[in-house]
């Protein structure tokens, strides 16, 4: 075991120190490089299993330092692995075990950055290594010279990326031959052949050398330069074309961080590669605060749709269930709402959930399903459920229009409102009946429209509420002791702002309600903005630091309203779920017995 007498900070680091560049920024040719080789068992890295480590430190093409040494690796070593490295038991038997080599290894590597041919498995036994037997692990930066090679060369330079092969590729004088310095030499020859190739490539930096090493394309890498000069602030980020029209839009607690992230290897996904290759610029939004950035983003895609949001592609289809004002009223799935003494439930996202929900009624109350309009005068021909005695039979007059909104129509009402207790006893009635019958199928059909008419009335209770006020001032703290300060009004985000720090939010809190949007209601739960928009700001208000400064009314749910049953609903839907597993396994298993 050889290394260097001393013992020097690196370059990188002392910079890093002394805040001018960190070690990501630094150039490659300044970058010291511990260059490093195990040879195992070839078991799993469980803390054990390492035989050999050799490891080289090299700086601007000089090597610094060497380690070397054999490792006990306290188990058996397979015949193969004698027949591949040469190394005998024999020769493991007086080696030191891994507990004693790691604290001068990790002296070798401190400061340093780690290369390794495939390098996670690797770091993978040191790591393991290290957490069995109590040292920390020094998490330094790391560079694979495998995955270089596969972004650097190409198919018709080398036919693999093996470590023999890029050494022969490099010209490198010492060829792998499964000994840890060895390989760890060759490695360094590699290295240093694919840092010139880099050059071709633009790639200078320790940084640029970590990301050209992961799986980025090179649309990716081409227009990385529109992260240039975004603000590190909450904000909306919108990607545009060179017709300035949008193609993306996000938000973010960070805008810099959150669209540099498009052009590293995290982000993995086709059609923001697409969206890359076309974008042109990309233009920030600043907002107050997390919660404005969200209702803008909001409001952006709504306005613009941009073809690479899904939220663009497959819009939310908004539909309300409409029990009909007129003699014998009965529920109808539309799209708008309107002033015309109708009762309202909703929204609900797709035309099925209404009607799952419009269902989950009808098993509860004898409203008529025929979509005819009845005349109190004549009669029209009875359908099949009256026959059936699962409706009153308005058509024939065999109930009275003050009797059938009693029995039928009041109950939906009540429950749209106020107390939807009787409605939901009844469905858990006809489930009970189901289960009794031993005809669970059914029970479980009719739970899940328990569940979509439970879901529907809570949300619109709760848009309700606060969509009833016409304003409400509201604030928290954040994380740099400011205040975070939302004016909503009708439901709707009319404002936001942040107070500095150690300053008292009251300027700030009235220059926001002065200057805040003037928010004229329409009709209906929602009167003032979407759903999604309420709901963001419930979300916001309904967290724990959040504090309510003002409001112009009384923030109320009825008392025996719908939110009683929140519990419920959560059972049903564990259920639900539940149900829905079991069916997928015996889906599964009966593939696999048809396999």
């Amino acid at each position: 075991m050889t290394q260097p007498a001393y013992v020097q900070g690196t370059l990188d680091t002392l910079l890093a120190a002394d805040g001018t560049v960190g070690p990501a920024a630094l150039s490659l040719a300044d970058t010291t490089f511990v260059v490093l080789d195990l040879e195992t068992t070839g078991g799993a890295p469980d803390g054990g299993g390492i035989t050999e480590i050799g490891a080289v430190k090299v700086r601007s093409g000089e090597q610094l330092g060497e380690f070397a040494t054999l490792v006990n690796p306290g188990e058996p070593l397979p015949p193969f692995i004698t027949v591949l490295t040469g190394i005998t038991e024999a020769m493991l038997r007086p080696a030191p075990p891994i507990e004693t080599v790691l604290p001068t290894l990790l002296e070798f590597l401190r400061g340093a950055v780690l290369v390794a041919h495939n390098a996670p498995y690797d770091v993978g036994f040191l790591k393991a290594a290290c957490a069995r037997h109590g040292y920390p692990w020094p998490n330094p930066r790391v560079l694979d010279t495998a995955a270089l090679a596969r972004r650097a060369l190409t198919r018709d330079e080398v036919p693999n990326r093996k470590l023999g092969t890029l050494a022969q590729f490099f010209r490198s004088p010492v060829q792998p031959n499964h000994r840890a310095l060895d390989d760890a030499k060759a490695t360094v020859d590699v290295l240093h052949g694919l840092i010139e190739r880099l050059g071709s490539f633009k790639v200078y930096t320790l940084g640029d050398a970590i990301e050209f090493a992961k799986a980025v394309t090179p649309a990716q890498r081409r227009q990385r330069h529109l992260a240039d000069g975004l603000p590190h602030v909450p904000g909306v980020y919108i990607f545009r074309a060179a017709d300035d029209r949008p193609l993306y839009v996000g938000k973010s607690k960070d805008v810099a961080t959150r669209v540099r992230g498009y052009f590293t290897a995290s982000e993995k996904r086709a059609r923001m590669s697409e969206m890359l290759t076309a974008a042109t610029r990309v233009e920030a939004v600043e907002c107050a605060h997390d919660l404005e950035a969200e209702v803008r983003e909001l409001r952006l895609i709504a306005a613009h749709a941009p073809p690479y949001n899904r939220r663009s592609k497959f819009p939310e289809r908004i539909v309300w269930l409409k029990l009909t004002a007129e003699a014998y009223p009965r529920l109808s799935v539309v799209r708008r709402l309107a002033e015309d003494g109708a009762t309202y439930l909703g929204p609900f996202s797709s035309r099925r959930t209404a009607e799952l929900a419009a269902a989950g009624v009808y098993d509860a109350v004898p409203l008529r399903q025929c979509n005819h309009k009845l005349s109190l005068r004549s009669k029209t021909p009875a359908c099949a459920l009256a026959e059936l005695g699962r409706c009153p039979a308005p058509c024939e007059h065999e109930i009275t229009p003050e009797d059938y909104d009693v029995r039928a129509a009041l109950p939906f009402r009540s429950a749209t409102s106020g107390d939807p207790g009787p409605v939901i006893e009844a469905i858990l009635a006809r489930i009970e009946a189901l289960s009794g019958r031993q005809r669970y199928e059914e029970a479980a059909v009719v739970r899940s429209r328990l569940i979509a008419l439970l879901r529907a009335l809570i949300r619109m209770q709760k848009l309700d509420a606060v969509t009833r006020l016409p304003e409400l001032v509201a604030a928290r703290r954040d994380d740099k002791g400011g205040w975070e300060i939302a004016v909503i009004r009708h439901g709707r985000l009319a404002a936001a702002a942040t107070s500095p720090p150690r300053e008292h939010p009251r300027p700030t809190l009235d220059a926001a309600k002065l200057t805040a949007e003037t928010v004229l209601p329409g009709f209906g739960p929602v009167p003032a903005a979407t759903a999604e928009e309420t709901e963001r700001i419930l979300a916001w208000l309904e967290r724990p630091d959040t504090r309510l400064v003002e409001t112009s009314g009384d923030w109320v749910s009825p008392v025996r309203g719908a939110a009683r049953f929140i519990g419920l609903l959560n059972r049903a839907e564990v259920a639900d779920s539940s149900v829905r597993l079991s069916v997928t396994d015996r889906l599964d298993d009966a593939r696999s017995h048809r396999l």
